[in-house]
């Protein structure tokens, strides 16, 4: 990780961070009430501090037994290029590895070319066996 100039901190992100970082990373944007409650979802999360600012973030969500997914990826540009993404995500799947149960199914939603990188940390496309499918509440 570049450096060593990025700390990594594991603790969720404050709404205000969730919401720049989502926003600088081109990620689709919430509201402050939707962050607010999805945040206390949380079952891990990691952060990256650089200074006095967040650079990146990814976080664990589930229902504390049988299912978790992985959302939030999240890097800002100015950041990315230099291996964030894999540290967060190395992070993360010390958890899942060493903290889950071994039953527990972990999934993601990959955007292309990023499942190259959960491809080296075990993540396969689960087609044709199923699909991932989604949509908005409204």
């Amino acid at each position: 990780m570049a450096g060593n100039t990025y700390k990594v901190v594991r603790r969720t992100p404050t709404v205000g961070e969730y919401m720049q970082l989502r926003a600088e990373a081109g990620l689709s944007p919430f509201s402050e009430e939707a962050a607010t409650k999805g945040l206390a979802g949380t079952v891990f999360a990691v952060v990256l501090e650089h200074g006095d600012r967040v650079a990146g973030m990814g976080r664990l969500i589930g229902d504390g037994g049988c299912f978790f997914q992985i959302v939030d990826i999240a890097v800002t540009p100015s950041d990315q290029g230099q291996g964030l993404g894999k540290t967060i995500m190395g992070e993360l799947m010390e958890f899942v590895t060493t903290r889950l149960p071994a039953s527990a199914y972990v999934s993601l939603i990959a955007d292309v070319p990023a499942n190259k990188l959960y491809e080296k940390f075990g993540f396969v496309e689960t087609a044709p066996r199923s699909l991932g499918m989604a949509r908005r509440a409204r």
